[in-house]
Order: structure tokens, then sequence, then C-alpha cells
């Protein structure tokens, strides 16, 4: 059974990959644009941290 703890950053990693997910798109749509790379850098960063912090267990 989860603690309210791993559910909470469960959901934060789930929003974090929709949001990464509609960026790519949006880049996709758009071209390059160097403030969405930057944006989607920030998500791939913050996920990198939560999987570390929850052992990889997103």
């Amino acid at each position: 059974m989860q603690t309210e703890d791993e559910s909470r950053r469960e959901q934060a990693a789930e929003h974090l990959t929709g949001a990464h997910t509609l960026l790519k798109a949006l880049q996709e749509q758009v071209g390059e644009h160097p403030e969405l790379r930057q944006a989607i850098n920030k998500l791939e960063m913050a996920l990198a941290i939560l999987g570390v912090q929850t052992g990889g267990m997103l």
C-alpha cells in the first residue's frame, strides 16, 4: 500500500510527464524555440530528481 507521500510523488511525476509530452508536441508544431527548449530541459531535470528521490519508483 502506498503512503500519502509516495502518492503525491507519483501524481507530481504524472503531471510533469504530461507537461513534458505537451511541450514536446508544441515544439514539433512551432519548430525549435529557445524558451520551449529551456522549459523542456527544466521538466526533464525535475523528472530526474523525482526519479532519484523515489528510487525510480515513478
